[in-house]
């Protein structure tokens, strides 16, 4: 009793001196300019296509620009779903059958019931949503001819990143006897992700193996976060060409190392050294193959590069694409970035030589 009343004021005391030592270090910080500064390090020639994608980023800073906690996470929210809002979607979106996990079916024309991807959102695991990454989604079931269960899993800070994680376990473990129409085994499983998304994809295909369950046929992972040591991403080369997510980090790096450490851990309630948050610091042996996609100017290269060679290391079949001068997840914004279009082609090709190993 005596030790968990210790625990709880050491717990709020870390949380208070943290919350005063941030607060007085931006209060502190000079203003500048970072937009001027960030659009010159990137390619000066962008394209039209390009010049959008980067003004719907700077929108996504703006909705959130002064706001904290449960605010900032909400009008992130609010922005990230309207991405969607104009989409000429060709795959029907459907919610799961009672009992089922909270999220949604994308189902685009000739999907198979029978072929399954259990597709996990980005959204630094405080945003996002099923409906946020209906551009993914509806190009992945038409690129698959599989029906895409899309998990709306609990964000923080409303709930623990933990519950988060739980959500998509119960997920896997639910698509591979369920399909949008009725009750049936899977004959092809994938198991997809962006970003915080990815993040959880790399820790689940972990988890499944250790559980002894019946592994997916492939994983994908998109702009994936493979470690959650943010004290090392405001030293990162592309702090300044990372337009989605350098002025966050850029924000963090400011903060001293131990109370970021310290926020970190009692923000997500978790060790950042936890393979369960950080994939890239786990067991990465008897894997499935893992296609992992990241651009050359985002923040996460490095650790994404990372994780694939010391699962390669390991034994397992893991491979990386990467794209010059594309936004973090570019993904999101097919069709209009032909990029996005070239990753899609990419999954697919993969996705096809998998199979066909598979059949041997």
């Amino acid at each position: 009793m005596i030790f968990g009343i210790a625990w709880f004021a050491i717990m709020w005391f870390g949380l208070i001196m943290v919350a005063l030592v941030a607060a007085v270090v931006f209060l502190r910080r000079r203003k500048r300019d970072v937009r001027d500064e960030r659009e010159t390090a990137i390619r000066p020639e962008q394209s039209e296509a390009r010049q959008q994608v980067l003004e719907m980023v700077r929108g996504m800073h703006t909705a959130a620009d002064g706001l904290h906690g449960r605010a900032r996470a909400k009008a992130l929210r609010r922005y990230m779903d309207s991405m969607s809002d104009e989409l000429e979607l060709v795959s029907e979106t459907r919610a799961p059958a009672s009992g089922g996990p909270k999220g949604e079916w994308v189902i685009a024309p000739g999907s198979e019931p029978n072929r399954r991807i259990l597709y996990i959102h980005g959204g630094s695991w405080i945003a996002g949503s099923p409906k946020s990454h209906r551009a993914i989604t509806d190009r992945l079931s038409r690129l698959t001819n599989a029906c895409v269960f899309a998990i709306d899993y609990r964000l923080m800070p409303e709930n623990r990143y933990l519950d988060g994680i739980i959500d998509c376990q119960q997920a896997y473990r639910w698509i591979l006897d369920n399909g949008p129409d009725e009750k049936a085994p899977a004959d092809f499983v994938v198991v997809a992700g962006d970003s915080a998304g990815g993040s959880h994809t790399l820790g689940l295909i972990a988890w499944i193996r250790d559980q002894g369950l019946q592994p997916p046929d492939a994983a994908v992972a998109l702009s994936p976060s493979t470690e959650l040591m943010l004290t090392s991403l405001g030293k990162r080369a592309n702090l300044k060409t990372d337009a989605m997510l350098g002025p966050t980090v850029e924000k963090l790096a400011q903060i001293p190392l131990p109370l970021l450490w310290w926020g970190t851990v009692l923000g997500f309630r978790v060790l950042p050294t936890n393979p369960m948050a950080s994939p890239l610091r786990g067991d990465l042996h008897n894997l499935p193959p893992t296609l992992i996609h990241v651009s050359e100017s985002e923040l996460l290269l490095e650790n994404a590069q990372r994780y694939v060679a010391k699962a390669q290391a390991a034994g397992s079949p893991a491979e990386i694409k990467t794209w010059p001068d594309m936004v973090h997840v570019w993904h999101l914004f097919t069709p209009l970035l032909p990029e996005a279009e070239e990753a899609f082609e990419h999954i697919g090709e993969f996705l096809t030589r998998v199979e066909a190993s598979s059949a041997k």
